[in-house]
């Protein structure tokens, strides 16, 4: 298997690194972004007017691909203004804040819950859930917020992601391209799921606690709690009764949720739906007895507070979406049919690329499926490319004659730690927004203890072929 890389390849390659480089810098890559939309454009079609077009379309495109999450982050966040507004949440946190005494309970309790939640409804959905009532707890405690933001995102989108093995969506895809049972991906995957989750966790910790006493990072005081003179001054819309009854109803209503998704099997996008749906109504509900007469105006004051804060954290990210969409299915929506024929997509054709010009041993072989994995996820899905590193784990083992299994699960590892939620900032977006982090900032803060694990994994996965 070979692909001819052209100069739209090429180019894309470019702007990766930069983009990169840009964000280990702490410099803004938005202007990088636009820049590369606009040359890779203009490389396809040689219409400078196109390209122009292209950059408005490409930012079209991205904010559909990220609607979802802006929308149910939004109101997730009208719906925490609300509890704490109304001294709900402060009812609703009181048992935690005698369980989480410490950064470390902290941290290792919310990474828990949230892998085991994840495994079932997946991590955006498991994020929701988690981060409203467990933040303020966490925050108490000295964990600062984007400590929090990294136990959410890397045991939910990173360990229970990546081995999926109740939902099983990503195994079977992978599976499916390396001609091999789902079973036997996820029977493979189970000890590198579990070295690449605990290497990485605990180097994560490792370094949040180091700068922590060194004092470079700091707990953090949520944005809820810094306007407490308007804050004090609606606690005394509920009486007590009322405040204890909706600190049980609200877990209630969120338990009920969990329930549902289980018995009609709601995974995903409808998972999610159904979160923000009901946060909609925990909003609505509240608001209207608390604030009375002025109910009406209240809501949509708390939705227009939510929308803002939202737009406001994926402001940065849509334009370096919009690149990255380009490396796959977005290319055609965004630029048109301006691929060569034989092309799989920038990125898919990458990985192949790279897969065809080593040689081949176990060895090897691990290297290439790891560096094969990161590359696919780049797009930010994660999901995208796991098809293909399962079918050139099937052409490794063919030629090294086993490991077939092994490195499947290691492509798929690789692909989701890297594009489904701990690197690449939009797709870590939902734990950031719901801790008020910089996206940005805490995938500067994964990539150390991300490459750690993948090094790990990798030649943990040489003595498995």
């Amino acid at each position: 298997m070979s692909i001819d890389l052209t100069a739209l390849h090429w180019i894309y390659v470019v702007f990766i690194v930069l983009i990169i480089g840009f964000m280990i810098k702490r410099r803004d890559t938005t202007l990088v972004c636009i820049i590369g939309i606009f040359l890779i454009a203009i490389t396809a079609t040689g219409s400078v007017s196109m390209s122009v077009s292209s950059i408005f379309t490409s930012f079209i495109y991205a904010i559909t691909e990220l609607l979802s999450t802006i929308l149910v982050i939004s109101i997730i966040v009208a719906m925490s203004k609300t509890l704490t507004s109304t001294g709900i949440n402060e009812v609703m946190i009181s048992p935690f804040s005698k369980l989480i005494r410490n950064p470390a309970l902290a941290y290792w309790t919310i990474g828990i819950l949230m892998m085991v939640i994840s495994w079932f409804f997946w991590p955006s959905p498991a994020v929701a859930l988690l981060g409203a009532v467990l933040l303020p707890v966490a925050v108490r405690a000295g964990l600062p917020a984007l400590g929090v933001a990294m136990a959410m995102n890397l045991f939910g989108h990173g360990i229970a992601l990546s081995g999926d093995f109740i939902i099983q969506a990503a195994p079977k895809l992978t599976a499916d391209a390396a001609g091999l049972q789902v079973a036997e991906v996820i029977e493979a995957s189970i000890p590198l799921v579990f070295v690449m989750g605990a290497v990485t966790t605990i180097a994560a910790f490792y370094f949040l606690r180091r700068d922590m006493k060194r004092g470079v990072l700091l707990p953090t005081i949520l944005p809820a709690e810094e306007s407490t003179d308007s804050s004090n001054s609606e606690t005394s819309l509920l009486t007590t009764g009322q405040k204890r009854f909706f600190a049980l109803f609200v877990p209630l209503l969120f338990a009920l949720d969990v329930a549902a998704m289980y018995f009609l099997k709601l995974q995903g996008g409808d998972a999610t739906a159904l979160i923000g749906g009901t946060s909609i109504f925990i909003l609505i509900m509240i608001t209207l007895m608390s604030h009375k007469d002025k109910g009406l105006e209240k809501t949509t004051n708390y939705l227009i507070d939510g929308f803002q804060f939202g737009f406001k954290v994926f402001g940065p990210v849509i334009p370096i979406a919009a690149f990255f969409y380009l490396g796959d299915a977005g290319f055609t929506t965004i630029i048109g049919d301006y691929l060569p024929k034989a092309s799989n997509g920038i990125v898919n054709d990458l990985g192949v690329a790279l897969a065809s010009v080593v040689p081949l041993s176990k060895e090897v072989g691990a290297i290439t499926l790891t560096s094969v994995g990161a590359i696919t996820g780049l797009d930010g899905s994660g999901f995208s490319g796991i098809s293909l590193a399962g079918s050139i784990a099937k052409l490794f083992a063919t030629t090294i004659g086993a490991g077939a299994a092994t490195l499947t699960a290691l492509g798929q590892i690789a692909a989701i730690w890297v594009g489904g939620g701990t690197l690449v900032p939009w797709a870590l977006i939902p734990a950031a927004a719901i801790c008020n982090v910089d996206p940005f900032e805490l995938a500067r803060r994964n990539l150390a203890p991300v490459t750690i694990g993948l090094i790990v994994t990798t030649i943990v996965a040489m003595f498995l072929i």
